[in-house]
């Protein structure tokens, strides 16, 4: 039986600390305090996809400091930001490529029926129920409202 998301966080978090790898155990320790807090607000024990949910949510805080770091000019910030995305990263599934994405939007749009830019709801939510932690959704977001304005 394959291991959970978070157990597998938990084993690594004990390697790091074993390991004496500070930077990768801060960052361990900051996702599973994450996981645990949602799991405390929410009263209920987190599945897999909610875990990915979780990470993605701090990947894309992440990603806003780095902008943030880039206008205040704070290089050392924006490399401790960019190491510690690059270890939460390690715990999402693999991306889709470009060709499985536009896949995917088509076969969500033929699903849904979506006929303009007045569906992109009902495409967008089939597109995250389908590929949710495979797929930057701000880049799939983009690529349906193209094959929309399109159809």
């Amino acid at each position: 039986m394959p291991v959970s998301l978070t157990a597998r966080l938990q084993q690594d978090m004990q390697a790091a600390l074993r390991a004496g790898d500070k930077a990768r155990l801060g960052v361990l320790r900051m996702a599973l305090a994450a996981i645990k807090q949602r799991e405390v607000d929410s009263r209920t024990t987190l599945d897999d996809a909610a875990v990915v949910a979780v990470l993605e949510k701090m990947i894309k805080q992440g990603r806003e400091s780095i902008q943030q770091y880039h206008s205040g000019d704070r290089a050392d910030l924006v490399a401790k930001e960019s190491a510690e995305i690059a270890i939460l990263e390690q715990y999402l599934p693999a991306r889709l490529d470009d060709a499985e994405l536009d896949a995917l939007i088509a076969e969500a749009i033929a699903a849904t029926g979506a006929a303009g830019m007045k569906d992109m709801g009902k495409v967008m939510s089939a597109i995250k129920a389908r590929a949710a932690g495979r797929v930057d959704m701000s880049v799939a977001g983009a690529r349906v409202r193209a094959a929309l304005g399109a159809a």
